[in-house]
């Protein structure tokens, strides 16, 4: 694999050595891990998004969701077996699972549902007012700069 030098980038950019360490780990990550099970991650609006998940043979208590700082971590384990079947053929993987996605800043886990074997986490993007672009105005009411004498 191809090695990538971010420090011209870390040169010119402030605050974005969070995103370097991403790319790090993106970069360094095995190429043999798991993505059990499968899913799909949809942007359904402007500032929404979901998780949507395959999760068949998982019930709801055998699911966990739990958001952490920048992390939202999705973990399941079959708790309850039922050893009287006899299986000629078992196609459908109910092995345990922990699969953990990376939120960017102001991205919230808004809820959950479980419906047919597919697992929805619906997420949502909000931005602090004191965040959002405001425009400036030029004029001479504009406050003066003082000087430290």
């Amino acid at each position: 694999m191809t090695a990538f030098d971010f420090s011209p980038l870390l040169r010119s950019t402030i605050g974005f050595e969070r995103l370097m360490k991403n790319f790090d780990r993106v970069m360094n990550a095995d190429a043999t891990a798991e993505h059990y099970p499968p899913c799909n991650i949809v942007k359904t609006g402007e500032h929404t998004y979901r998780i949507e998940m395959a999760v068949a043979g998982f019930g709801e208590e055998d699911l966990a969701i739990e958001a952490k700082g920048d992390e939202l971590v999705i973990a399941g384990k079959v708790r309850s077996q039922d050893d009287s079947r006899v299986f000629l053929h078992r196609g459908i993987a109910t092995r345990q699972f922990r699969r953990t996605f990376r939120l960017a800043e102001h991205v919230k886990a808004a809820g959950a549902k479980l419906e047919n074997g597919m697992l929805a986490v619906e997420l949502v993007s909000e931005v602090p007012e004191a965040l959002k672009p405001r425009r400036i105005e030029i004029g001479a009411d504009a406050p003066q700069t003082i000087e430290a004498a």
